[in-house]
């Protein structure tokens, strides 16, 4: 691979509850021109699926336990918003003003569960990370297919921030079709060195990739195609995003919240 192409499809409407989101993808490159073809990669925002999967929940109708009122006094945060996180959490790890990080219950580490507000309708509106992001990229992949008969992949992605770093980066949070990895480990570098560590998260950087076009703010572009990958990306039935977790023994930074 010398070099790829990303296309951000323009005019993507606004999703509803119960929305099919391949379909969707389908129409809106074919009104950019764009026909999709085998080997290109979807990258999608998660908030897209959020909103089809009907994840957004309105603060006015949560009631709060007694532990989340417990922590709304301790991070400063509403004691509903606190509620919805802590109905997405597996454990939380650090609570502290204005910081609320936990483990969720799909394995991710993040700020608030992942649970945010931005371009979400409505006043006291919040979205939630999809129940399931790689059945819900494997149900987008296969709707994709069946409609056009092109071999794709979907990766679902999502900003968080980085430990020992400023700024927020796009991850992958749900996968369909493609391998996680680019395994260099056992192979040799310019000097004949043997490399033993170097296994790039590809799916990772693809979405870092896509967010350059996709934006965070009023840019209604949650999609985008990158063609050309073939020699970096291999076709993967089986990979989970959960191949990119690491157990908290061999986590380094765990220890020091």
């Amino acid at each position: 691979m010398k070099s790829f192409t990303a296309y951000p499809l323009e005019g993507f409407p606004l999703v509803e509850p119960g929305d099919d989101v391949g379909s969707i993808i389908v129409g809106v490159s074919e009104k950019n021109g764009l026909k999709l073809r085998d080997g290109d990669v979807i990258v999608v925002a998660q908030k897209i699926f959020s909103k089809a999967e009907k994840r957004v929940f309105r603060l006015r109708d949560v009631v709060p336990s007694k532990r989340a009122e417990k922590l709304s006094k301790i991070t400063g945060k509403d004691s509903r918003f606190v509620a919805l996180v802590l109905r997405e959490t597996k454990k939380v790890l650090k609570a502290s003003r204005e910081i609320l990080l936990v483990e969720d219950k799909r394995g991710f580490i993040c700020i608030n569960a992942g649970i945010d507000k931005s371009n979400v309708a409505g006043r006291g509106n919040y979205a939630l990370l999809p129940e399931n992001p790689d059945e819900s990229a494997q149900q987008c992949r296969l709707r994709v297919k069946k409609l056009t008969g092109k071999k794709v992949s979907v990766i679902i992605c999502d900003t968080y921030s980085r430990p020992f770093r400023r700024g927020q980066v796009n991850f992958a949070i749900g996968v369909s079709g493609v391998n996680l990895f680019r395994d260099y480990r056992g192979t040799k570098d310019l000097f004949d060195q043997v490399l033993k560590v170097k296994n790039v998260a590809v799916v990772d950087e693809i979405a870092a990739a896509a967010e350059l076009l996709m934006g965070q703010g009023r840019e209604a572009t949650p999609v985008v195609i990158i063609r050309g990958l073939n020699g970096s990306v291999k076709p993967c039935e089986e990979c989970k995003v959960s191949a990119l977790k690491i157990s908290s023994k061999d986590d380094l930074f765990r220890g020091v919240l």
